[in-house]
């Protein structure tokens, strides 16, 4: 394609093709159509309405995956990410973000009343899933599934010469659509209580709480073995799992907020602050909501045992702060709506409490590391960019030293995007001799 290529000849290069416009001209119909019932507060006719702003935004991403991937050679391409306005954080950029940000600080700060004409749009869809009309939490998690899958079929076509990286996609847009939305919509209508499988304390911080005991525990005869697996997962599938697949087996292929982050996130993945010094600010606040949500449950189970005789109102009022502050503002309104920002890894590197003990348990008591063959680094800086998590991996690259980072959570895109084989997922145990063996071997195939 003419002028499709940037070089010192040709510095104003087409990013965009006639195409790719079409196809974010649909996306953004279908998004237009979904604000327009917004702000009219009133869906007219909500089964075709929805289905065709669904549709369009859906047929938008196709159009554009056929444009940008299925007509060219497999394998990563740089294709301008610091040259788009929405990925550079350009206009565009910035325009999606206040519009993420606001619908984020309406679904948690404002009254249902503000969302009625989506919940009025939802409803039949909730009708047939939930046998009860939508609220505003059934419209974003049908919202949230919907970018998942639409936009996880953009990252598998991306990535499609990668089969880790097509898997671990397949693998959350199972978990969000299965475990995060049609089973707890399927509970709700067989009379038990909503419960969330692929979330557990400390980041579900009311599974933890003796609220959630209580109430589970004598909701339905089914429902107390949901605290039971929640304890289960906590105290003996986090410490295992990780020990033996790293924090990748749930950041990057079971949590909703790695899954949204991995698909819809992708296209600001390189936005991640790589420096010295966000990496200090963020140990210190990870770290510091571990300490917070660790004491919340401390009081309130204090507080409980004494009834309220000893705490009082405190530990119900620290709870409720702490809702507010992590669980809606931080991880909700900055930690999607900052994706054109800062990158789309936001909450995870700075605020997950999850991440930060699956972080501890990777980097002390892991068997997983991403290796590298120094010798064979060419120093192109993919590796770094590509870091959603902000590691300077190609600084661990050139000095042959193993990624060991508590932060890392294996998705292994670094790796994806290495022109010369020098990056692997794999356990810590392997012999280092076979393991550079292996990197030669990789690097005398591609060079073939």
């Amino acid at each position: 394609m003419k002028n499709a290529s940037l070089s010192i000849a040709n510095p104003n290069p087409t990013l965009t093709t006639g195409k790719q416009k079409i196809a974010l001209a649909l996306a953004g119909l279908g998004a237009v159509l979904l604000l327009l019932v917004w702000a009219a507060q009133n869906a007219f006719a909500p089964v075709p309405v929805l289905s065709l702003s669904l549709g369009l935004m859906l047929a938008g991403v196709l159009v554009f995956v056929r444009e940008e991937y299925l007509n060219k050679p497999e394998g990563i391409k740089n294709n301008g990410v610091w040259f788009k306005s929405l990925s550079a954080r350009g206009v565009w950029g910035w325009l999606l973000a206040i519009i993420i940000t606001g619908f984020y600080t309406v679904l948690y700060f404002c009254p249902e009343n503000w969302l009625t004409g989506l919940t009025q749009l939802f409803s039949p869809l909730s009708q047939a899933l939930r046998q009860k009309p939508a609220d505003k939490w059934f419209v974003y998690g049908s919202l949230y599934t919907f970018s998942v899958l639409a936009l996880g079929i953009k990252f598998i076509y991306k990535y499609r010469h990668n089969r880790y990286q097509v898997i671990r996609t397949i693998s959350v847009m199972f978990f969000q659509t299965g475990f995060s939305f049609l089973i707890p919509a399927f509970l709700q209508v067989m009379s038990q209580p909503e419960y969330y499988f692929t979330y557990f304390w400390p980041l579900k911080d009311y599974y933890g709480s003796p609220g959630a005991v209580q109430y589970y525990g004598s909701a339905t005869s089914i429902s107390v073995y949901f605290i039971a697996f929640s304890a289960l997962m906590t105290f003996v599938g986090t410490p295992v799992l990780t020990y033996f697949f790293g924090k990748r087996w749930y950041c990057s292929w079971v949590c909703g907020c790695g899954g949204l982050a991995e698909t819809a996130g992708d296209s600001f993945r390189h936005l991640s602050d790589k420096s010295v010094k966000a990496w200090k600010i963020e140990r210190w606040m990870i770290h510091g909501v571990l300490v917070a949500v660790i004491l919340m449950t401390g009081l309130l189970w204090v507080n409980s045992w004494q009834q309220g005789g000893v705490l009082g109102s405190f530990s119900q009022a620290y709870s409720t702060a702490y809702g507010y502050i992590i669980g809606m503002a931080f991880s909700g309104v900055v930690g999607v709506g900052f994706y054109p920002i800062m990158g789309s890894r936001v909450w995870c590197r700075f605020g997950c409490p999850q991440a930060a003990i699956l972080g501890l348990f990777q980097r002390k008591k892991s068997k997983f590391r991403i290796t590298t063959n120094g010798g064979q680094c060419i120093s192109c800086g993919n590796c770094s960019t590509y870091c959603e998590m902000g590691i300077d991996v190609r600084a661990y690259a050139q000095k042959g030293q193993d990624i060991v980072r508590a932060s890392c959570v294996g998705c292994g895109v670094c790796s994806a995007v290495c022109p010369r084989g020098v990056l692997r997922l794999e356990g810590a145990g392997e012999d280092m001799e076979q393991r550079t063996e292996q990197m030669r071997t990789v690097h005398v195939v591609s060079s073939e």
